[in-house]
Formats: C-alpha cells, sequence, structure tokens
C-alpha cells in the first residue's frame, strides 16, 4: 500500500528507485558488574575495540576516490580526532575501573554526559556535530560486538544506477564507502540542514532528505521509493499515476536545472537595469569550485570557525593563514569576505568548563573574541597577511555595542601594528564590516555605519532574536516567520539606513536564498545577496525576471501590513 513521509529537504530534485536499507548498532547497552580480576581485561577490551575502529578508518581513509570532494578525507580526519580524544579513550576506562561494569556501559555513560553538553550549545552547526559523535559511538559499539563494519554489496541488476539508500544515520566514513556505489537519494531519520549527512548530498548533488523519524522502520529492503528532494517529501511504494507524475517532474526538473546553468556567466540585472550581486556562503576552501561554477561573483561569508570545530588543538597562525590565502586565490581577484569564528558559548578548546543558563544569550561570537585576545590575533594577522593574494573584507559577527565594535577595531589596529614591525605585508586598505543580526544594533546602526566600511544582515539570528524564537527547537520552530512585520520592517529599516549612510549592506542569512523572498528584498533596497551555491541560480532567475519600478509599491504595502494572511497574499503578488 501506497503512503508518504515527510522530512526536511536538503538537496533539492527527484529521484526514483528502489531502497537500500542500512542498518547501525543501536546505541543500548546493558550494565553489568565485571569481578574486579577481570577489570583489566575489560578495560582491554575497549581499548581493542577503539585500536579496530581506528583501523576501519584508515582503510576508508584509503578507499576514498581520486576526485572525491576535500571534505570526504577531512571528515574522516575529524571521526579518528573523537575516537583519540580522551574524552571516548580513556574516560569510559575509568569508568570501568570505578563502576566495576562492562565497556559497553561505560561507553554508554560517557556517550551521554557528551550528548548533554551538545543539547545545551546554541548554534546550530556545533550542536549537530553531536551526530559525528554518535557515529565513532557506533562503530565502537559494533567492534565490541564483534560486528565489522558495513559495506553494501556492490551493485548489481536492473537496480544497480537507481538504488535510494535508507538509513537511521549516515557518517561521512559511511558516505565516502557509499560515493562508489552511486546511489541515487540518501534518506535518513536523523539530521538537520548543517549536518554531514546534508553537506555531502549538497556536494555530490543528489535528492536528499533527512529528519524522517521513521523511515527505517517503515520502508522494505528493495521497494520502489520516489524521492522529492525539494518539497520533502518520500512517497512509498506508489501507485502508477503518481509514478507516472513524478517521472515528469523529474524529466522537467532536470530540464530546468540544464536551463538554469545557461545563467551561469550572465550578470544578474534586473529587467529596469539595476545590477545585483550575487555571492555564495561557504564553510571550506573546497567549496570554491561550486560557487564559481554557479556563478558567484564573490565569497559573501566564509565561516571561518569550520577550522576551530571537533580539534585537541587549535590552527595557528600559518594554517589558518593557508585556508584564507587558497580561497582568495581561487577566487582570483573576487571580493572574499571572512567573518571572524563564531563558536557558541558552550565551545571550549583549553579544557575547562564553561556554563550559562542561555547559550544563545552568553559567551559567543565577537564576546568569546574580545574575552580570548591571544586566539583573536592570531586570527587577525591570519586574515591580514592572506588580504595581499585577493580581495580580502573582514566580518565581524555578533556586534551589539559601541564598546565592541571599539574593542575590535583597535584589535585589528594591533594586529596591522605587528605585521608592520615584522615587515609583513598586506592590505592597508582592507575593509572591516559587521554582522548586524542582534536587535539593539539594528535599532542603533549609526554608531556602526560611522566606523565600519560595510555591513552584513544576518537573519538567521536575528530572527530569532528578535521573536524570541530557537528555531532548531521542534516545540516552537513553527512560530520562526521571515514574514513577521517586526522582522520585516527591521531588515528594511537596516537597509533603508545603510543606504542613506552610503555604507553597503549584504544579507547572507537563509532569507537570502529564498527564491520567493527575492523579489520582497529587491523592493526593500537589497542589491547584495549571499546564499548557499545551491541557489545562486535560482535567485538570478528571478531576479533577471524582475523590474524593480513595479516591485517598490508591494513591497511598501507589505511593511503596512500586519495580518499574516495579508501578507502571504501580497507575497504571492510580488512573485506573480
Amino acid at each position: 500500500m501506497s503512503f508518504t513521509i515527510h522530512g526536511i529537504g536538503v538537496s533539492g530534485g527527484i529521484a526514483i528507485g528502489h531502497a537500500h536499507i542500512v542498518s547501525h548498532a543501536r546505541l543500548e547497552a546493558a550494565r553489568y558488574v565485571v569481578p574486579s580480576h577481570q577489570v583489566g581485561d575489560e578495560s582491554l577490551r575497549l581499548a581493542e575495540a577503539i585500536r579496530t575502529v581506528h583501523d576501519e578508518l584508515e582503510e576508508v581513509r584509503a578507499a576514498i576516490p581520486p576526485g572525491a570532494p576535500e571534505e570526504f578525507g577531512a571528515f574522516v580526519n575529524l571521526h579518528q580526532m573523537i575516537l583519540a580524544d580522551s574524552t571516548l579513550s580513556v574516560v569510559p576506562r575509568k569508568i570501568i575501573e570505578d563502576e566495576l561494569c562492562n565497556a559497553e556501559w561505560a561507553l554508554k555513560v560517557q556517550l551521554d554526559a557528551l550528548l548533554a553538553r551538545f543539547d545545551e550549545i546554541e548554534d546550530a552547526y556545533l550542536r549537530e556535530r553531536k551526530s559525528d559523535v554518535i557515529q565513532v559511538v557506533e562503530r565502537v559499539m559494533k567492534a565490541l560486538a564483534g560486528q565489522p563494519g558495513y559495506l553494501p554489496p556492490p551493485p548489481s541488476g536492473e537496480n544497480a544506477d537507481n538504488r535510494i539508500l535508507v538509513a537511521r544515520d549516515l557518517s561521512p566514513a559511511d558516505v565516502v564507502q557509499f560515493k562508489r556505489h552511486q546511489f541515487a537519494s540518501f534518506l535518513t531519520d536523523l539530521g538537520g540542514v548543517t549536518s554531514h549527512t546534508a553537506v555531502v548530498a549538497r556536494s555530490l548533488n543528489i535528492p536528499s532528505i533527512v529528519a524522517l523519524h521513521s523511515a527505517r522502520q517503515l520502508i522494505r529492503e528493495n521497494e520502489l521509493v520516489i524521492v522529492d528532494g525539494t518539497q520533502g517529501v518520500v512517497i512509498v511504494d506508489p501507485d502508477s499515476p503518481a509514478l507516472a507524475e513524478y517521472r515528469l517532474r523529474q524529466n522537467e526538473f532536470d530540464l530546468e536545472r540544464r536551463k538554469l546553468r545557461r545563467l551561469r556567466d550572465t550578470r544578474a540585472r534586473t529587467l529596469d537595469g539595476v545590477a545585483i550581486e550575487l555571492h555564495a556562503n561557504i564553510e571550506l576552501p573546497a567549496d570554491v569550485p561550486e560557487a564559481k561554477d554557479n556563478g558567484a561573483t564573490g565569497i559573501g561569508l566564509f565561516r571561518s570557525e569550520f577550522l576551530f570545530l571537533n580539534r585537541s588543538d587549535l590552527p595557528d597562525e600559518d594554517e589558518q593563514f593557508e585556508a584564507y590565502r587558497r580561497v582568495a586565490i581561487d577566487m582570483d581577484g573576487l571580493p572574499v569576505t571572512i567573518r571572524t569564528y563564531d563558536l557558541g558559548a558552550d565551545k571550549n578548546d583549553d579544557g575547562l568548563e564553561r556554563r550559562t543558563p542561555n547559550p544563545a544569550l552568553g559567551l559567543r561570537a565577537i564576546r568569546l573574541c574580545l574575552t580570548e585576545p591571544r586566539r583573536f590575533l592570531t586570527q587577525l594577522r591570519a586574515l591580514l597577511r592572506a588580504s595581499c593574494y585577493g580581495k580580502v573584507n573582514i566580518l565581524v559577527p555578533m556586534l551589539a555595542s559601541a564598546f565592541e565594535l571599539d574593542q575590535t577595531l583597535a584589535a585589528i589596529a594591533l594586529a596591522k601594528a605587528g605585521l608592520d614591525e615584522e615587515g609583513i605585508a598586506y592590505d592597508r586598505g582592507i575593509k572591516v564590516g559587521g554582522m548586524i543580526e542582534v536587535p539593539a544594533a539594528a535599532l542603533a546602526l549609526g554608531m556602526f555605519t560611522r566606523k565600519l566600511d560595510f555591513l552584513s544582515i544576518g537573519t538567521n539570528d536575528l530572527i530569532q532574536y528578535t521573536l524570541a524564537v530557537d528555531r532548531t527547537d521542534d516545540a516552537v520552530s513553527h512560530l520562526y516567520d521571515p514574514l513577521h512585520p517586526a522582522v520585516l520592517n527591521l531588515i528594511a529599516g537596516i537597509i533603508r539606513t545603510a543606504g542613506k549612510s552610503r555604507v553597503p549592506v549584504a544579507l547572507c542569512g537563509e532569507m537570502a536564498g529564498d527564491v520567493m523572498l527575492t523579489r520582497l528584498l529587491l523592493a526593500f533596497g537589497l542589491r547584495h545577496f549571499s546564499m548557499h551555491s545551491a541557489h545562486l541560480l535560482d535567485v538570478k532567475q528571478q531576479v533577471l525576471r524582475s523590474n524593480l519600478a513595479q516591485l517598490k509599491p508591494l513591497g511598501a504595502k507589505m511593511l503596512r501590513a500586519t495580518d499574516p494572511a495579508r501578507l502571504r497574499g501580497l507575497l504571492e503578488e510580488l512573485n506573480s
């Protein structure tokens, strides 16, 4: 019988194929007492399981095919670092000794403690890194149970090229192994838009859906499945009419993507001749080719914190410099805006534990940078050094006060002075901008426009703080509304005030890549968008079809409207 499952689409398009179910070890363990004279053997059993997983990951690294996205190797490195970290390699062994318990139970107790800390992290990207810890522990659990790492059989038969991979979750190491099997789509019960599964699915450009919750239990092996990655819909065992309809949609989607490719080198201009800048958001230097391939005219947001994540040490100045320099060189003179690290309140690299009742309002972003002056200075020096190799801009996240701005500018001046003293070159005209993602900054914009060279609106946090809604909390996520009148007026006000001050302003949050909001933002006066590379051509097409003279009156009406139904009706009219 046909049925439908809904999840979060993380990579658009339509795939039709037969399901291949992947089973993983469940993270459940019974506790039993280990006699004191056998504790040493139990601790050794855990150490051997960890060594087995290390060898498995080495085999995965060796199996990475030539030309695979560079993040595959980075993901394997990340899992090896997690495996080697004392929180998994040492602490569970101490639990075995203290509690006289079995290795599985000790590992599960430590995992629960680690996951509790991850759940307190406000930043969505950092919070989802807990899935990496779970995936590593799953491998160790399987090794303790004597189960080898999972590798699907080579594809064969008529279904070889159109299989839909269905799993509870996928680790980067799994995906490295699965890539050569040419799956048409990934479906997972867990995950989010910033999970590794989502990142890899987008890099492979295959339709994929996460957060399906029960797909692995409901879908049977080899069952026919339709995946609509754009709508986040899975149809299991479709009837003939549905199958015919989606095959038609699949052909139409593929045709539209091929047509969009023709816009790659077309300048983004409205029908009435206004030029629009469309930049890409990236997390890794390896993301640059995709950005250029989709026609990005610059990097509007390089999230530098990726270099700091999930490692026992800190990237030194030279390592950071090489990463920033590579992006600057690869963009060949096009602008590259690098955001100083935006780490969350609970992220700590020195082994000390920081806790705050509300991480969203705690020590994060520029607040953390200013409390760690040496680390901040190291990054600023690396950024300045890289500025000799391209058009590099510095972007500061989460500014909220004049004091923070003055302290930041003083730190940049100190970094410049140090380089001058050492005779190290940098772009003396490097531009410094600030992210406007706190309502206080939006409402007191003058203190930033007087001292900064440009602004960038971070709508993800701006909406969250304005509406007091955690967009990652399922209980209240339905209240997260980009079309709320307060949000629209804040964004329009930022753009208007920056324009009067002749300070360039960009928008780099999720709203920038939402094609339904492109014309609304144009009507507000936005001329600079930055988004995930996958959305660039869709937004460019919308820009090319827009006439600003016709959009502005409707945009003004939306700013005066307060009724949700009225707002959505006006938006439909704007996009008609």
